[in-house]
């Protein structure tokens, strides 16, 4: 859990900085491009060839083409659309979204997962709730595209390393996660990208730059190494431990509107659901150990 608190507080300034100085004015698909094609860099050093068996890797190519890839696709269409505290609150589903999608490989329904990640739901939509208005509907469709993309990425990381290959090392796998979204990326880019939008300003190039390097490079293979290591309830409801570090972060830095006080309740009540899960999974343990 330390390892997914840390990455949500490195990934609380992304979204403002996309929301704030990307969305509108630089291309979409080439930021993502960018930001995967930096993060491959990263670990193609790392990278073992003769490791890993063919089917692994192209597992976690799978993975990476859909938390990756398909999933900024969707992302960065969507602060088009909506605000950066709205692109934050309609994240609310992918806890459930995580929780479903393991329990249906498991041909199981676990109440203890389903009702921390609910409870993750309510806190983080106490937050922040505006009416509807134009490109909402559109906007909350692309986001929840994304989070579907997000959660199958993480349940299929987390599973197929606990199933295929515990005993490797994960740096030295991890090239094959960024090289399935660039596999996703670099056609998007060729098809839908627009050559005339590209970054203007030194920042705009930095911004990338860091997104690319460290909030997609380190950050994601801290998130999915993390993932790893806790069960799939906490991974849940650590994902929208997010929506009130980022809302907090846009709130301090560029946008002192919103309502504090739905900001400290909201959060508070995912603190609850951090609490209810870890209950759960104490039970479930000491019913295997019983």
């Amino acid at each position: 859990m330390p390892i997914l608190v840390a990455v949500t507080i490195l990934w609380a300034f992304s979204f403002s900085l996309i929301g704030v100085y990307l969305a509108g004015q630089v291309d979409a698909w080439f930021s993502v491009l960018m930001r995967v094609a930096l993060a491959t860099l990263i670990f193609l050093p790392f990278l073992k060839l003769r490791q890993i068996e063919p089917k692994v890797a192209f597992l976690l190519m799978v993975c990476g083409a859909f938390q990756l890839g398909i999933m900024y696709g969707f992302y960065y269409q969507s602060f088009l659309y909506l605000s950066v505290p709205e692109v934050l609150l309609f994240t609310v589903m992918t806890p459930i979204y995580i929780t479903l999608l393991n329990d249906l490989l498991d041909h199981r329904l676990n109440i203890g997962f389903i009702i921390s990640a609910l409870l993750a739901v309510i806190g983080a939509i106490t937050i922040r709730y505006q009416g509807v208005d134009e490109g909402y509907l559109k906007g909350l469709l692309i986001v929840q595209g994304a989070n579907v993309c997000f959660a199958a990425g993480q349940v299929g990381y987390k599973r197929i390393i606990a199933k295929e290959r515990p005993d490797l090392p994960q740096r030295t796998v991890f090239g094959w996660f960024f090289i399935g979204a660039l596999a996703v990326v670099i056609p998007c880019y060729l098809i839908l990208g627009n050559p005339d939008k590209l970054p203007t300003t030194p920042l705009q190039w930095s911004i990338l730059t860091y997104l690319g390097l460290v909030a997609s490079g380190l950050g994601y293979f801290a998130w999915n190494k993390g993932a790893t290591q806790v069960s799939v309830g906490t991974l849940a409801v650590a994902n929208n431990l997010l929506i009130p570090a980022g809302i907090v972060v846009n709130v301090l830095f560029w946008n002192r509107d919103a309502d504090i006080l739905r900001l400290s309740i909201g959060g508070a009540i995912n603190l609850l659901a951090l609490m209810i899960n870890d209950k759960f999974n104490q039970r479930i343990q000491q019913a295997k150990t019983a």
